[in-house]
């Protein structure tokens, strides 16, 4: 079948929003991370720096991109759909220019990681691709990631740890299991975000087939298990400095603990879409403040004990 949607002429707002520029912390903030780890070994490569950040925001950009294409051809979205970039439902915004602007992100970033593998292994190339396989059957393919009970897993392992520790590999050439330890929490609040989002979508996914985490836990048990995320995150943050692993300034991350109160409360006793908007954003944010707040307790870490 045919897919036929008025065209138009799209302004910078109108691509800019396809992108959920919300979202683009959870791809920019490992990178910080994993370039705040490798100062403990007194390695800093600006250009690497710069490169990873692009290639992963292109990366995250393009899984948006991919996701709001297959989720309008399987009917999943439309006009009315809440927390979507709506570029092609809303915007009449061609769906094969979406997917087209998807595969050329997805190649900008492949050229990137040409360099970034030229000035430290080619074995991140395996790792960089399978990432990017990936992201694209997040969405795509008779069975997306999606639609699983796997995609709190996949989001989390990848936009979290995976990307931490290439950055910090690149950087170092090495890996280290203490950081590996600690890239963990990061990959907890990331797939947070995703359940908060499929909390939100719940009854909609229910609808169109979907087996979601959320929706064979149930909403209530759902937001419970949003909670016992969080409190993870932090758990094994504090623990890793009370045994001495990593350096104490890391537990400037408590002071995001108001925001993940605050996210779950949000959700406590809302079922339409439209309300638990504020619960995601705040989601999103405690990753957002946690990651820097980390990224400076190690930046800081590093410089007192210089």
């Amino acid at each position: 079948m045919q897919i036929q949607v008025q065209s138009t002429t799209a302004s910078a707002q109108v691509w800019w929003r396809l992108m959920r520029p919300h979202t683009l912390t959870a791809s920019f903030v490992p990178v910080f991370i994993g370039t705040a780890m490798a100062l403990f070994h007194n390695q800093l490569h600006i250009p690497l720096f710069i490169a990873m950040l692009t290639a992963s925001v292109l990366v995250q950009a393009a899984t948006n991109m991919i996701n709001e294409y297959f989720d309008y051809v399987r009917g999943l979205d439309n006009e009315h759909s809440v927390g979507i970039g709506g570029t092609i439902v809303r915007d009449g915004v061609s769906p094969r220019t979406v997917r087209n602007l998807a595969i050329l992100f997805y190649l900008f970033a492949v050229a990137i990681g040409v360099y970034i593998c030229m000035e430290s292994s080619w074995w991140v190339a395996a790792v960089g691709s399978l990432s990017i396989l990936v992201s694209y059957l997040y969405s795509a393919g008779p069975i997306p990631i999606s639609s699983t009970p796997l995609g709190e897993l996949f989001s989390g392992l990848f936009m979290g740890p995976v990307i931490i520790m290439i950055t910090y590999y690149i950087q170092t050439g090495m890996l280290t299991m203490d950081f590996i330890l600690l890239s963990i929490s990061v990959g907890l609040l990331i797939g947070a975000i995703n359940l908060s989002n499929n909390i939100r979508d719940l009854d909609g996914d229910k609808e169109h087939g979907r087996k979601t985490l959320a929706i064979l836990l149930g909403r209530p048990r759902a937001i419970k298990l949003l909670a016992a995320i969080f409190t993870a995150a932090f758990i094994i943050t504090i623990a890793l400095v009370f045994l001495g692993i990593v350096t104490p300034w890391v537990l400037l991350v408590i002071f995001s603990i108001p925001k993940a109160i605050q996210a779950v409360r949000q959700f406590q006793g809302k079922t339409l879409p439209y309300e638990m908007m504020p619960a995601m954003r705040s989601t999103a944010q405690l990753n957002t403040i946690f990651g820097l707040l980390l990224t400076a307790g190690l930046v800081i870490g590093f410089f007192t004990h210089s």
